[in-house]
């Protein structure tokens, strides 16, 4: 039982992350890696748009209060670890400006995106 609820939880989360990658196309970002998984942490998204990139977490909750609230300050700290690591790779991110982003997904909604959710300390 377990297991089938792990999987649904799996298949809803991703869809989640295929409605906030479509909403921020539409919005004009392009979408440079999707689920990228470090040892140090997993990032949803990587987008960018003009001089912006954009590390953002997805999440799908019953009410945009709870997805909102979903994330702590320990997963963002990890997903910002995340985005050094994986920035190193990416040539361009050392001119660019950096962001944090959350993109909340309820039920029967477009996807809510807050820009500039959250700063490193």
């Amino acid at each position: 039982m377990a297991d089938r609820d792990r999987r649904g939880a799996e298949r809803r989360g991703r869809l989640a992350e295929f409605q906030a990658a479509w909403w921020l196309r539409l919005k004009g970002y392009s979408i440079l890696a999707e689920r990228v998984k470090l040892p140090v942490g997993e990032i949803d998204l990587i987008a960018r748009r003009g001089e912006t990139l954009t590390f953002v977490e997805v999440k799908q909750r019953p009410s945009l209060e709870q997805a909102r609230q979903a994330v702590s300050v320990r997963n963002w700290q990890r997903i910002a670890h995340a985005a050094e690591i994986w920035a190193a790779r990416y040539a361009p991110a050392a001119e660019l400006d950096w962001r944090f982003d959350l993109v909340a997904v309820t039920r029967f909604h477009v996807p809510r995106h807050f820009p500039d959710y959250w700063r490193p300390a």
